[in-house]
């Protein structure tokens, strides 16, 4: 299995998805430097003395602000990348002729199937680890950021699951479809996750009627993709810890603000999708004629 993953990490240093990816890496962090740096200027009032309490909270402020804007689109540059590496890799390399050639030796179909997806999630999560941590850096120097080790170990871990789940339905899709419909089925399905929190951040300015309806759509949407709920309730570890409870919350963050947090209990539910999906990947190639 070990081979399988060497390989599928030399497949995607050679592959133009990384090379594109990292070009919008650069150009995504240009910009995110740029807005981080106005917004730190434009917000943190001279005046406040460094130290002071309202300086702390103004200045947690800002950080919170600038790095919801950029998890809300890094979290779409890490799933380009988990999506765009493992559409194809069922269906393009039974089209090529390259599972002809792989699986008639020695080597179980689940092991090769598992050792390319361990490949795939490993490479997504080191380029999740990159991008996180330039994130803060560059949020540090114009604004303030969480120095809790755990907390930010806690919140990188939920960013990074992102990378199984959706590696997980790809290459699922990839038994199923081809290269192009994969490809599109799986930005379809982003989508609707997209919108339900979109929606759900809308959804306070109806009526109560109007908001069970809306909050029903929201939820049938994030459970049948549920990445942007991962990705709040990312941001909730990230910024609402206990010493701050109660004053972040009344705080204005704008169009990025939050909303209510997932619980644990859809956290278990994105786990067991992630399991579940991965398991009727395995078991749909081991029964796929090649």
């Amino acid at each position: 299995m070990s081979s399988i993953i060497g390989m599928t990490w030399k497949e995607m240093l050679r592959k133009r998805v990384l090379l594109l990816t990292l070009i919008m890496t650069a150009v995504f962090l240009t910009g995110f430097w740029y807005v981080a740096r106005t917004i730190g200027m434009e917000f943190m009032d001279k005046h406040m003395e460094p130290g002071s309490i309202e300086y702390t909270l103004a200045e947690f402020r800002n950080g919170s602000i600038i790095l919801s804007l950029g998890f809300f689109f890094g979290t779409f540059v890490i799933a380009f990348l988990s999506i765009f590496s493992s559409l194809s890799v069922v269906a393009g390399e039974a089209e090529q002729g390259v599972l002809q050639a792989l699986l008639p030796r020695p080597i179980a179909r689940w092991k090769w199937y598992l050792g390319r997806w361990i490949g795939y999630v490993s490479l997504g999560i080191v380029y999740s680890a990159i991008l996180f941590a330039l994130l803060l850096y560059i949020t540090d120097i114009y604004s303030g950021i969480p120095r809790d080790f755990l907390v930010l170990l806690k919140a990188f871990g939920i960013l990074a699951w992102i990378v199984p789940l959706l590696v997980s339905v790809s290459m699922l899709g990839s038994c199923y479809f081809p290269a192009f419909g994969n490809g599109v089925f799986m930005i379809m399905l982003y989508a609707v996750g997209w919108i339900g929190g979109i929606i759900d951040k809308m959804s306070a300015i109806f009526s109560d009627e109007a908001q069970q309806s809306l909050q029903l759509v929201q939820g049938i949407a994030s459970m049948l993709m549920p990445t942007d709920m991962l990705q709040r309730r990312m941001l909730s570890e990230l910024f609402y810890m206990k010493e701050f409870n109660g004053i972040i919350r009344e705080m204005d963050l704008g169009p990025f603000g939050i909303g209510i947090p997932p619980s644990n209990t859809f956290l278990l539910y994105c786990a067991l999708y992630t399991v579940i999906g991965l398991a009727l990947g395995i078991r749909a190639f081991h029964k796929k004629d090649l």
